[in-house]
Order: structure tokens, then C-alpha cells, then sequence
């Protein structure tokens, strides 16, 4: 495979990482040159792309390209790639077998703790959400005219080595937010690339959860953590009456459950299928620093 992922931060150079692990030739973009630097570093052929058009050695990267992956958020003008390989997507990636798109579990909205699957309908309550919907649909449309199939990764909440409840209770910034009967889902950032990989070497398009199998409360990560470290988690604050910025507060606006089955029955295992073993890996191992 040549892989080329359009966005590769923190989830991208997972996926990179998982690619890569099988012998796989990636290449990926990041919006600064001294991004690039970095990611040559980690053995990743790097171009800077920041939603203006392709530069030649991007569009050369391209017609070797057998499976892409978009990252890039959508931003006021919507997604930034596909507004760039629109109705020509065939012809900038003669070489294409498929497409991987990330995108967020925030598209099911508020479903008062229920469970959700991708048979749910998307009810998105936040604007960046409702993009994803939109971007979703959009990047399906053009794989069906170009041919290759298009995955559509729901994600849950990110986290791994550098962003997790250790680095938080470390830094003095983590919060026990209580907010009743509240729950969330979350991913290792390492099961974002092996579930990218799985879909891309079976030639898988459609929605697909990726998120992990234990949905609960967000304190109780914190106070995992904090065991695991042998330090007082922080003390508990009302959510009603936590100062919170408004973003923040936000995602407490969605409480889903949201299912990862179908992935599961397809065939792919996660490494990390819930928060406590993953924890557990990160503090024994040392890695939860990044």
C-alpha cells in the first residue's frame, strides 16, 4: 500500500504508526513546514498542506496513492481536501483502492444515555457536528463515482500516551466534573489505527463505530487514574455549577452509548477495550507521558 493521510496530528500518526508496522510506504501532510520536519523524523515522507491547492510533489504523491485517509477536520468552507478533489478524484488518484474518513460519534446528538448504533439516525446538537453529517455524506458521493470504497470512522473521545488523565493529574489540570447519570465513550489512539488499517486491508467502506466497549461516567477515569498513581483524585464539582468554558460544557450536552458491534463482528479486536486496561498499559509501561 502507499498511504497517504491528509492531517497527520495526533490520530494520523497513529494510523501512520499502524501502517507502517506492515511494511506500508505512508506519506502525510501537516499545515507548517516545521511540522514536516517532525514527521520525516518518525519516517513519514511529509508534504505541507494547509487547504490550498496541490503543489506538484502533492499531486505527484497522489497518483501513487492506493489508500488515503482524510483527518482534516471541516472548517467554515467545509471539508478543505474535498472541496480540492471533487468530481476528480479518479484522476488525481488513478492508483486508488480506498478511501478512510474521520469522523465523530458527536454525530448521534443527545440520545438521554441510550444506546446508539450506526442504524441510529444522526441527530447532531453542535454545529461541528452537523458538518460531519454533511462531510460524511459528501465523501461517500464521491467514493460511489470514483470507485474505491469510503469508511467513515466514528470516533469517541481521544486519548494515549500525552493526553490522558495522568498528564492531567500531573499538570495540576484535572477536574472530577459530576454531572448525574452522565456518561461517555472513549478510544486509544492506538485502536484508531488498527481499526484503519482492519477496514482499509479488507477494501471496507460504510459507517463504522470506533470506540471502545465500557461507556461511563467521566470521573471515574480520573479516579482510575489517580489510583494507579497513589495520589487524592481531585475533589468533586457540580456540574451545574463548575466554571467551565462554553465548549467544554457542550460535550455534556450528548449522553449516548454509543456500540462499536459492528466492527467487532466484522472482525476487528481492540487492543484497548476499556479505559482500565488501558490505563493500567500506559502506567506500567511508562508510555501514558507521550
Amino acid at each position: 500500500m502507499n498511504v497517504m493521510i491528509f492531517g497527520c496530528g495526533y490520530s494520523g500518526q497513529a494510523i501512520a504508526e499502524a501502517f507502517k508496522s506492515e511494511g506500508h510506504r505512508v506519506s502525510g501532510t501537516v499545515r507548517t513546514a516545521h511540522k514536516a520536519l517532525e514527521l520525516a523524523a518518525h519516517d513519514i515522507k511529509a508534504f505541507v498542506f494547509d487547504g490550498s491547492p496541490f503543489s506538484g510533489e502533492l499531486l505527484a504523491e497522489l497518483r501513487e496513492t492506493t489508500h488515503l485517509v482524510q483527518s482534516i477536520p471541516p472548517g467554515t468552507e467545509g471539508d478543505p481536501l474535498l472541496k480540492l478533489v471533487s468530481g476528480q478524484l479518479r484522476a488525481l488518484c488513478p492508483k486508488l483502492e480506498w478511501v478512510g474518513y474521520l469522523s465523530t460519534v458527536g454525530v448521534y446528538g443527545d440520545h438521554g444515555g441510550g444506546w446508539v448504533t450506526e442504524e441510529t439516525p444522526g441527530s447532531p446538537i453542535q454545529g461541528r457536528s452537523v458538518e460531519r453529517v454533511d462531510t460524511e455524506e459528501a465523501w461517500a458521493t464521491e467514493g460511489r463515482a470514483a470507485g474505491p470504497p469510503v469508511a467513515s470512522l466514528r470516533l469517541s473521545g481521544i486519548y494515549g500516551p500525552g493526553r490522558n488523565a495522568f498528564v492531567n493529574l500531573a499538570r495540576g489540570t484535572a477536574r472530577r466534573i459530576i454531572k448525574r447519570d452522565q456518561v461517555f465513550n472513549r478510544i486509544r489512539v492506538e485502536d484508531i489505527g488498527g481499526a484503519a488499517l482492519f477496514l482499509a486491508k479488507g477494501n471496507m467502506g460504510g459507517l463504522y463505530n470506533v470506540t471502545d466497549d465500557e461507556p461511563g461516567p467521566p470521573q471515574d477515569v480520573i479516579v482510575e487514574a489517580a489510583r494507579l498513581m497513589g495520589v487524592e483524585p481531585p475533589p468533586e464539582q457540580d456540574f451545574e455549577t463548575a466554571d467551565m468554558t462554553p465548549m467544554a460544557r457542550s460535550f455534556y450536552g450528548a449522553n449516548k452509548r454509543v456500540s462499536n458491534a459492528k466492527i467487532r463482528a466484522a472482525g476487528f479486536e481492540f487492543r484497548f477495550p476499556n479505559y482500565r486496561i488501558s490505563l493500567a498499559e500506559m502506567w506500567t509501561s511508562g508510555r501514558w507521558r507521550g
